[in-house]
């Protein structure tokens, strides 16, 4: 039976996502309530400006119901502003912004640089045989990992994609990379 996964659709690049997700054979809901939010097994929380992703959590009512789903154990891959929002602390944020503190992580928003200084690499990802390309635009950087973070990947010395429990974070989007892996990793692990 195909997993059914949820792609945040509230703002970012969600509808990459879906279309990777689908063509890795997973059946897939653009979420967009709460409603819509209970019937999926999983969730791709996508880049986008996590201060606006914050905001619109909380003004559709997601934001409650989001972090009750993640504390069950809903699996769940966050990336860029994903990865912002499931941090447990983020530096450089707004004040009313919310973090889902779901990962034992400390992120600094567009730690990176602007839109102008958004580059690509090639970074080896734990339990892949060939390097990931991997498209950072305005990433944020993992400034402290936590106790039970995995981390999977790093660029430099920086991690750039960690696991804890049922999440995956990436700094980048591998949505736009051309290479299904780490989603197809993610369903995977939803067996």
């Amino acid at each position: 039976m195909k997993p059914r996964v949820g792609v945040l659709a509230l703002q970012g690049g969600f509808a990459a996502h879906a279309a990777i997700l689908e063509s890795c054979g997973a059946r897939v809901d653009e979420i967009r309530t709460a409603e819509q939010l209970a019937l999926v097994d999983a969730l791709v929380m996508p880049g986008g400006e996590s201060t606006t992703m914050s905001m619109l959590l909380e003004r559709s009512g997601l934001l409650a119901p989001l972090a009750e789903r993640l504390d069950a154990q809903m699996a769940v891959l966050g990336t860029c502003a994903g990865m912002i929002l499931l941090a447990r602390e983020v530096v450089d944020g707004r004040a009313d912004q919310h973090s889902l503190g779901l990962v034992d992580l400390t992120v600094r928003r567009n730690a990176y640089g602007t839109q102008l200084e958004s580059f690509e690499a090639d970074i080896a990802v734990e339990g892949f045989e060939t390097p990931f390309h991997a498209v950072f635009i305005r990433a944020p950087a993992v400034e402290r990992v936590g106790a039970g973070v995995e981390v999977l990947a790093r660029h430099g010395d920086r991690p750039v994609l960690c696991r804890s429990g049922s999440a995956t974070v990436a700094a980048f989007h591998p949505e736009l990379s051309g290479d299904e892996r780490l989603h197809a990793r993610f369903l995977a692990d939803l067996s």
